[in-house]
């Protein structure tokens, strides 16, 4: 199968596109996911010239794009907006602040990002979707069952008409399950594909490091919703064995903090079992790319992406077409 090894460019936004294609072809990628971030793809700017540009450019390095992310826009969709949102959002979008015309240009902007992604010739677009009650995470004050309710429906309302778009185009919305999003894990993922009644253009884009750490099987994640995994990351995290002083949910320290029970790794150096998440996308028949989203607060990040590389290349493997022991049946020698 050798499925096409990919590096997502959110973490190297910082670099403009001919560079950050020329570092990812040295480290032995086959192709880019691409950020829309940074000047890796505007979508602002994203008319079929800059698209044939940027085709152009990935050609000079012998690479492909599969998908584009659109992480940061997506999460204020349906989120509670407040000034954090302004220091990820474009001014275009975040504007005068005030959240719900915030929400409606970023819905907006969901919809010209599957215009300009058909203009590349992409199919997927990844990102997230924000959630209005992910505040309501831990049941104290007790959250009625109305309130959560009401946050599935809000997020149905807001991204309906922007996957009936997509349909119109041929293009899937791949949410990254993620904590802070509608789906966060199994149980909120299966209400989620309930919320929008199975829509056809959205889908998951499969990240083990965001399950691992919170107790969350990874592996029975994508047996449960094969069908609906378009888009994979590879991204390792390392979990304690221990009692930590910040548990999972972090105690207000940043990444890299001793105190942390979890942090991100590079690839192979945390608790991940990729081997398992192989396995489990054979038997589903993913034949996608595996994106590495590389992370690792303690590492150089061009080591750790190009040893990230060679790592997922390494653990892949192609799946048999027929069971070994067909060979002692000697009817069919």
């Amino acid at each position: 199968m050798s499925r096409k090894v990919t590096l997502f460019t959110g973490q190297w936004a910082d670099l403009d596109f001919e560079t950050i294609c020329q570092k990812a072809h040295s480290f032995g990628y086959d192709g880019l996911e691409l950020a829309c971030w940074g000047n890796h793809f505007e979508v602002d700017k994203a008319d079929q010239a800059y698209c044939d540009e940027k085709q152009a450019i990935l050609k000079k390095y012998d690479l492909k794009v599969y998908a584009i992310s659109t992480h940061l826009i997506g999460q204020a969709v349906c989120d509670h907006i407040d000034e954090r949102h302004k220091a990820i959002l474009p001014n275009y979008i975040y504007g005068d602040g005030k959240p719900e015309g915030v929400r409606q240009r970023a819905a907006a902007e969901i919809i010209k990002t599957a215009e300009a992604a058909k203009r590349l010739g992409v199919k997927i677009v990844n990102g997230f979707t924000g959630s209005s009650i992910w505040h309501l995470l831990y049941a104290f004050p007790p959250a009625p069952q109305e309130m959560i309710d009401a946050g599935f429906k809000d997020f149905s309302e807001r991204w309906t008409p922007i996957l009936d778009a997509y349909d119109k185009l041929g293009i899937q919305y791949a949410l990254e399950v993620h904590p802070t999003e509608i789906a966060f894990d199994i149980a909120s993922a299966e209400r989620t594909l309930q919320a929008i009644h199975y829509h056809p253009s959205f889908g998951f884009n499969y990240d083990p490091s965001h399950l691992g750490y919170q107790g969350v099987d990874y592996v029975k994640f994508i047996n449960k919703f094969a069908q609906h995994i378009v888009h994979v990351h590879m991204k390792d995290v390392a979990w304690s064995d221990t009692p930590t002083e910040a548990g999972v949910f972090g105690g207000h320290t940043n990444f890299g903090d001793a105190r942390r029970f979890w942090d991100f790794r590079s690839m192979g150096r945390g608790n991940i079992n990729f081997e398992k998440i192989i396995r489990a996308l054979n038997r589903i028949n993913y034949t996608g790319p595996l994106s590495v989203e590389w992370e690792d607060g303690a590492m150089d990040r061009e080591q750790g992406a190009s040893e990230s590389c060679r790592y997922v290349k390494q653990v892949d493997f192609t799946p048999s077409n027929l069971a070994f022991d067909a060979a002692f049946d000697t009817e069919n020698q």
